[in-house]
């Protein structure tokens, strides 16, 4: 027989650990039940520390500290949204409880390392590495290693920089060998046994990669040439194929200021809207026959191209010098409908499960600001220290994200 108290501490999820649990005339109070589906997380940079935050009321929750260096970190979710798996670019991964608000578990697995992703059954959790290189696959539930797959620039050589990575339907994964102009399919239906499948010869230096939401084709950005690798993962035997090559020819090359992202799902209805490298310009793409249909003239170097869930608008930001900017255009009339201000150094944009909010972030006003995407009105700010990514919930339950 489960008592009262027992029962209320099981639904909150803190049973065991009593974490963010208090003591109040000698009883142990349970925290508020919460569900985590309006929950997300803010990163803040500078302090090593995760901000939990409520979106529906727009509020912040509670600070995680001691994750390690976070400069350039991504944060994936279990499939009950309640677990953040955050990496860090020291190589740190760490469980953080959304609910209990404490770190679940943390290990130590590359030495630098910008990112990953969580298989769609929620059960392996992938680091991508730039030092030493390669893939780590590990388990979900203790974070305990299960594959460690290595990432040659050729059979032999030395290792290569991993990037792109992202989770595909099945127990399986994609990346980009940045040095080794390569490609790289992983099943892992049986951990213990990966099959991996190795695409040569995309094109020189990929940088970063997104899949399409249904899962059909992985897109690579090249940043030693014009174009872009694109793969259809439903074909038996999967080839990469040029898109959108030479999009910048007879023109001279700009210094790239900061590398665009990819990763974010900019694509609406039957447009694929991707930053062009070093350029004022959003390219759009058509995405039955993967042609150029159109240029988007922006405001600066687009960094990240980000479409609305229903697939309305495409927010961007940009690289200095103009990273106080962010213009939303509409995929209707394929023009720039507003140029926002939100603060200095805009590094993230996360919109609400449906879309009728965005939250953004502005590292050097410490501060997040929550905006209303049909009035384009501030709807609150939040004070966080450096904050960068901001990552929600319902990523969960996407592919790609």
């Amino acid at each position: 027989m489960i008592d009262a108290r027992r029962r209320t501490l099981l639904a909150a999820g803190a049973l065991g650990s009593l974490a963010g649990t208090a003591l109040l005339g000698g009883c142990v109070a349970a925290p508020p039940l919460r569900g985590t589906g309006d929950l997300g997380v803010v990163v803040e940079r500078a302090n090593g520390t995760l901000a939990i935050v409520d979106t529906t009321r727009r509020v912040l929750l509670a600070e995680v500290g001691g994750l390690g260096d976070l400069s350039h970190a991504s944060v994936v979710f279990s499939r009950d949204g309640r677990f953040a798996y955050v990496f860090g670019r020291d190589g740190g991964l760490t469980k953080v409880d959304l609910l209990t608000q404490r770190i679940a578990a943390r290990v130590m697995q590359a030495g630098n390392s910008i990112g990953g992703a969580i298989s769609a059954d929620g059960t392996l959790v992938a680091a991508q590495n730039y030092t030493p290189g390669g893939v780590k696959v590990f388990d979900a539930a203790t974070l305990a290693l299960v594959a460690d797959l290595p990432a040659e620039t050729t059979p032999g050589g030395p290792p290569s920089r991993v990037v792109g990575l992202v989770d595909l339907p099945g127990r399986r994964f994609a990346w980009s060998l940045f040095d080794a102009n390569a490609l790289c399919i992983a099943d892992l239906s049986d951990a213990a046994r990966p099959r991996i499948t190795r695409l040569d010869g995309i094109g020189r230096q990929p940088y970063d990669a997104l899949v399409t939401p249904d899962g059909r084709h992985y897109i690579a950005g090249l940043f030693g040439e014009d174009g872009l690798a694109l793969v259809d993962l439903w074909q038996p035997q999967p080839v990469a194929r040029r898109i959108l090559d030479g999009y910048g020819r007879g023109e001279q090359p700009l210094p790239v200021f900061k590398m665009p992202h990819l990763r974010g799902w900019a694509v609406a209805g039957r447009r694929a809207y991707l930053p062009a490298i070093g350029r004022h310009e959003v390219l759009v793409v058509d995405t039955d026959t993967w042609q150029e249909v159109g240029r988007i003239p922006v405001a600066g170097q687009p960094v990240f191209v980000m479409a609305r869930p229903d697939g309305r608008q495409v927010w961007v930001n940009f690289a200095v010098p103009d990273y106080d900017r962010v213009q939303v255009i509409d995929t209707v009339s394929q023009r720039i409908v507003t140029t926002l201000t939100p603060g200095k150094a805009v590094l993230h944009l996360e919109f609400t499960p449906r879309g009728e909010a965005v939250w953004i972030s502005t590292r050097d006003d410490d501060r997040v600001s929550v905006v209303d995407t049909a009035s384009f009105a501030t709807l609150a700010t939040l004070r966080v220290a450096s904050p960068s990514g901001i990552f929600f919930t319902a990523r969960a339950a996407r592919l790609g994200l």
